[in-house]
């Protein structure tokens, strides 16, 4: 009942394109934020409600991966206890 365990890797390419994504989007609010014509105050505030997002975002997406990981273990030790099972059973037979 071996399984063959797949660790799907993303490649370069997905990578760059992941975090250019992430630098120009950061980047282009930044520079509308700086070009905003509006007090320096309303700016400043802009400008920390863009790094809490990006704070919030990084948490969210780490604890999402978190739960996934998580599950993939406990889905790893049920099938490891089935097999277990299994395995008592046919050498009861």
């Amino acid at each position: 009942m071996g399984k063959e365990n797949f660790n799907q890797t993303h490649s370069s390419a997905w990578v760059i394109q992941t975090w250019l994504s992430f630098i120009i989007s950061i980047g282009a609010t930044s520079i509308g934020i700086i070009y905003l014509p509006v007090d320096v105050w309303i700016k400043g505030y802009m400008g920390m409600g863009l790094i809490f997002t990006i704070g919030s975002t990084v948490s969210l997406t780490k604890t999402q991966r978190d739960i996934h990981e998580a599950s993939r273990i406990i889905a790893k030790l049920e099938e490891a206890k089935v097999e277990r099972i299994l395995a008592e059973h046919n050498s009861i037979n």
